[in-house]
């Protein structure tokens, strides 16, 4: 089984805790299996980043924009092409020919591989010693020890701290109070982790609580 450390709020080791190669250490055996975890994770991201955009992109069609009830000039004598209305899509101010509205970008994904990419995720990190279990009481805010917990723990600027319940329990609260205002942080609960986070954040700072239900959940 893989083994993590655990720290102190100080910054200290406090001792280690096996976790489950079935979430923290799966590894590649072959090309084949390397290539479908790249396979699982571009797909659980794409869906991640499709949900993450609005869809509130608009455009007006001819039967939309105001105005062009008459004929804006005769139909011969005048030179011109014949025209209808000035709000055609060619004319100044027209309608837009097969221009954006808003739409859902959502692309499902089933929860079986949703889950297997986070765990795929989760093993990249570990393997990469990109995980920190932290274990503490945090008596109340305190933005600066938890910038020297990130400092003493040689954590790059932009992290990602795993909490058990902020709503909840009142140490995560706590702890997240000390370290919403960290800049290029987030701080969310493990049960909404997903693989856009996971990649993109350099460092995973999990409370023990939280990796033990992660664990739970994950199976």
């Amino acid at each position: 089984m893989a083994v993590l450390n655990i720290y102190n709020l100080a910054g200290e080791q406090t001792g280690t805790v096996e976790v489950k190669d079935t979430i923290f250490g799966i590894k590649a055996e072959n090309k084949d299996e390397e290539r479908k975890i790249m396979t699982v994770l571009h797909e659980v991201l794409t869906a991640e980043l499709a949900a993450n955009r609005e869809g509130t992109a608009s455009t007006k069609t001819r039967a939309m924009v105001r105005g062009g009830g008459r004929k804006p000039f005769k139909q011969k004598g005048t030179g011109r092409a014949r025209q209808g209305t000035i709000r055609a899509p060619h004319m100044v101010g027209g309608g837009v020919t097969f221009g954006p509205h808003p739409r859902s970008y959502d692309k499902k994904v089933n929860k079986k591989i949703r889950r297997l990419a986070i765990k795929y995720a989760l093993s990249q990190k570990v393997a990469a010693d990109e995980v920190v279990v932290v274990d503490g009481i945090i008596e109340k805010p305190n933005t600066k020890a938890m910038i020297h917990l990130t400092q003493k723990l040689n954590v790059p600027k932009k992290q990602l701290f795993v909490l058990n319940d902020i709503e909840r329990n009142e140490n995560d609260f706590v702890f997240y109070l000390s370290a919403r205002n960290i800049p290029s942080s987030r701080i969310l609960n493990y049960h909404e982790l997903n693989v856009h986070l996971l990649l993109k954040q350099n460092k995973i700072i999990i409370t023990k609580d939280a990796l033990s239900s992660l664990e739970e959940v994950l199976g």
